[in-house]
This record gives structure tokens, C-alpha cells and sequence, in this order.
């Protein structure tokens, strides 16, 4: 196990130090488009107490994140206290501060980001948001049914199809995506900001306290138990709705996340009929 996560580890710092050495690639957040700073920027989080940045990405364990967070900063008395989470009160962003103090926390602060495989975390994000939360079906269910749907006009947004939704993200600005299926690497820019850590969602507990450890956390502070009503995307789930949508829909669709898939050393998806018949 040891020996893998250290492949992986090495892997994963080739392939971002290789990438991001190339010309094009910004060096600094400074170096971003303005929007592009902007999204980084928000999804910083800041540990002023223990001198550590951690760039969140929805469906990737944030909320346990952001619980640890609150721990730390006193606002909250434990990991476990049954509240349902306030992703923007008691949280310091990156974004709110002047250029100088940001600079200083960029150069000074530990930096770490938890990634995840894309595919798992698109499905996620799809059955979460429109198979249960009512706000996410009105507000993109009903437009993305009204777009791909013949005499879709009268749907109440919850019953999008997964390949209605590849659809719709083929066909949106990846800079103007929502923020649970905008690629990780547009929300952390791990090119612009040197991660000291990039943990994953396969050996989350390891990785988070690994990460703990390093920031001198308190030891009562451990990582958060997965909520009992969580339902895991599993390889059986990702296996059945990858070979149910049409194998084109998702070709047309890596490039958009190739960045996340080739940095963070997950492979492509596996569509092959010889696959999809097993």
C-alpha cells in the first residue's frame, strides 16, 4: 500500500511538474485571467492559526473539510456536531485578502488540494444534485430537459438523464461552469499554485491524516466518518452509466477534463464493448 501511494505520489509530481514547466502554463496566480484568479482565489481556503491553504473541490469530501476548518478555528466544537453545513460562514478565503497578504500566504502557508477520478465525480455530482436537491433540478434540471429533450418543456427538472447532462456540459464554457462539475484543475490551478500535498478521495482517511499531522492539528481532530445516508458512487454504479450513454457523448466530452485525468494519474474511462459487455 505504502509503495503504491508513493508510485502514485511520484507519478502524479512528474506529470504536473512536466505539464506546468511548459511555456504557456502560468507560473502565478497573477499570471491567470482575471476570472480564472477569481475562481482560485474563492476556493482557497486559509488556516491563518495553522499556516495552511486547502483549495476545496465540491464532491471531493469539502464539507468534512470545511467541518475540520471550523474545528480548528474554534467556531465549531467537533467534527461530529449534526449541522447541516454553512459552506461560506466561519471560513477565511484566499479571495477576501489584499494582494500582499495572499502573496505572503501562497509563498509561507503549507498548500494542499484532494482530487478525485473525474468520471466518479461527475456521476456524483449528477445523481446528487438532481436526483435530490430540489434547488439544482429548477435551476439547471429544467433548462438542460427543456434543451435536449423533444417535448422536454414540461419537465420539473428531476428526472435529467445522465447523457442530458453530458450534453449540456459539452456544451458549456468550462469557465462559466457550476463549481460541482467545473474541472479540478480550473478551480485549484495546480499549475499556478504549488500544492505541497495533493491527497485523493481513494485513500481519503490516509491522506487527510497525513495532511492533519503535517499542520500540527490538535490530536482530538480526526477526519469525519462518512455520513451514514451517503450513497458512494461505486465501480459497479460508474460501470453501469458509463456503458449506457452513448460512447461518443463521452469521447467528445474528455477533453474538457483530460487535464484532470493526465495530472492527478487517473485513467480514462473504459468504454470498450468488450468492457461494457462483462
Amino acid at each position: 500500500g505504502d509503495l503504491e501511494r508513493e508510485v502514485l505520489r511520484d507519478i502524479r509530481n512528474r506529470t504536473i511538474r512536466s505539464v506546468c514547466g511548459q511555456r504557456a502554463m502560468p507560473r502565478s496566480v497573477w499570471e491567470l485571467p482575471a476570472g480564472q484568479r477569481r475562481t482560485v482565489l474563492r476556493h482557497l481556503l486559509v488556516s491563518d492559526k495553522y499556516r495552511f491553504l486547502y483549495c476545496y473541490v465540491p464532491k471531493v469530501a469539502c464539507s468534512n473539510w470545511k467541518r475540520i476548518l471550523k474545528v480548528l478555528d474554534g467556531a465549531l466544537e467537533s467534527v461530529d456536531v449534526k449541522l447541516k453545513m454553512d459552506h461560506k460562514s466561519d471560513l477565511v478565503f484566499l479571495g477576501d485578502m489584499e494582494p500582499d497578504e495572499i502573496n505572503y500566504r501562497l509563498k509561507n502557508y503549507y498548500k494542499f488540494v484532494f482530487v478525485r477520478n473525474p468520471a466518479e465525480r461527475l456521476l456524483s455530482a449528477y445523481r446528487n444534485k438532481f436526483g435530490e436537491i430540489k434547488e439544482y433540478q429548477q435551476k439547471y434540471g429544467v433548462e438542460i430537459v427543456r434543451r435536449y429533450r423533444k417535448n422536454g418543456a414540461k419537465s420539473a427538472g428531476d428526472d435529467v438523464t445522465f447523457s442530458e447532462f453530458l450534453r449540456y456540459l459539452l456544451d458549456e464554457e468550462v469557465e462559466r461552469m457550476n463549481e460541482h462539475w467545473m474541472p479540478i484543475y480550473n478551480l485549484c490551478q495546480p499549475c499556478a499554485v504549488r500544492y505541497d500535498f495533493i491527497g485523493s478521495y481513494e485513500r481519503l482517511n490516509e491522506d487527510a491524516n497525513h495532511v492533519l499531522e503535517r499542520v500540527q492539528a490538535p490530536s482530538f481532530i480526526r477526519f469525519p466518518e462518512r455520513q451514514s445516508w451517503y450513497k458512494p458512487v461505486t465501480a459497479e454504479t460508474l460501470h453501469y452509466y458509463l456503458c449506457n450513454t452513448q460512447r461518443r457523448l463521452i469521447k467528445e466530452l474528455l477533453p474538457k477534463y483530460i487535464l484532470d485525468f493526465s495530472l492527478f494519474a487517473y485513467p480514462l474511462p473504459n468504454i470498450t464493448s468488450e468492457f461494457c459487455r462483462q
